[in-house]
């Protein structure tokens, strides 16, 4: 039915806490979320047990969507990189059309239960129900990996009522493999402290470290000592993907929703320049439906600062120029530290 309703991974998991849950606290305690609030608040608590969601939940159906393209990331002076993710619609909106989609199918064969649909903004330790699913293993790079078809997935979960056969997770098979650990510029994927309560999981992310965290989440100026390493980055971030082998031959997406957006600008390799001229309207409409909107004007151009200044091209020293005057206090500093990096 999962396939029938658009999803190429789908499997069980029975709706009870997880061993990683203690975990999870225990990396939010010691500040990694950064300042990524709605991840250690009152809702922190909540991820431990899948029924503060649903209180009759027995089950969860987890799903999986392929949103890899093909499209080669290209290295230019005058382009920077917004992540594959969100390239296209987004893809809270095409997974909860689908994910209500399937419940109906399984309400018209089950008959009427109770049930929640989850596309990662609920508390909910999505990618460890998922491994419990038998969905895929949780590699390095803190993402779900499944073999012969990698980690371009975005994940999705119906909380149920019926009582379905549960799954079981797959081995760990990152091995020895470290090319995401080494491969990220900034360091963010660091060793657990502890014994990983999961096999194989040895690696937990420092979100203080991640450059997703730096273009998308965190508000205010980026830290200094961080901006070389994170590049032309302008929204997101795929390298700990990028290096990984199991991605190397790893399959397509068939849904179209997900292919570059090319109408005006092509969010594959998005030109530098035209990125500093958009006005907030202009931010707005060209994003409009997409995740990038996530990181709001402003921190866009911020984004876009830095990216410049990483650039070494110097020709972008009028658009540069043009935002350090902003009003906008963290746009104007980012534009002054890009100056002062292309002199």
């Amino acid at each position: 039915m999962a396939g029938e309703c658009g999803f190429e991974l789908a499997g069980v998991a029975p709706a009870g806490p997880v061993a990683e849950a203690g975990h999870y606290q225990d990396w939010a305690a010691r500040g990694l979320a950064g300042q990524m609030r709605y991840l250690t608040d009152h809702r922190a608590a909540m991820r431990a047990d899948p029924r503060s969601l649903l209180p009759s939940a027995k089950s969860i159906v987890c799903v999986g969507r392929l949103y890899g393209t093909g499209h080669e990331r290209r290295e230019s002076p005058y382009t920077g990189w917004i992540s594959r993710y969100a390239w296209g619609e987004d893809y809270h909106q095409v997974l909860r059309r689908d994910l209500e989609r399937l419940a109906a199918r399984l309400q018209e064969g089950a008959g009427p239960f109770e049930f929640k649909i989850c596309v990662d903004t609920a508390p909910l330790l999505e990618r460890s129900y998922a491994r419990q699913a038998g969905l895929g293993w949780i590699g390095r790079n803190t993402c779900l990996i499944r073999e012969g078809m990698g980690s371009w997935f975005f994940l999705g979960e119906i909380l149920t009522s019926l009582e379905l056969d549960a799954g079981s997770p797959p081995p760990d098979r990152c091995g020895t493999c470290t090319r995401c650990v080494d491969a990220c510029p900034t360091g963010a994927l660091v060793p657990v402290p502890a014994p990983a309560e999961v096999p194989g999981m040895d690696y937990e992310l420092d979100a203080r470290r991640c450059i997703s965290y730096f273009t998308i989440e965190l508000r205010g100026p980026s830290p200094e000592d961080m901006r070389p390493a994170m590049g032309t980055h302008v929204f997101g971030c795929d390298i700990c993907q990028d290096v990984c082998p199991w991605n190397s031959r790893a399959p397509l997406a068939a849904e179209e929703a997900f292919a570059p957006r090319r109408e005006t600008i092509a969010l594959d390799n998005p030109p530098l320049a035209e990125m500093a001229a958009l006005s907030e309207t202009g931010f707005r409409s060209l994003f409009r439906g997409t995740p990038v909107l996530r990181a709001r004007y402003t921190g866009f151009l911020r984004n876009v600062a830095i990216a410049m200044g990483n650039s070494g091209n110097t020709e972008f020293r009028e658009p540069l120029e043009k935002l350090s005057a902003s009003e906008e206090a963290t746009v104007a500093e980012a534009a002054r530290w890009a100056l002062a990096r292309l002199d």
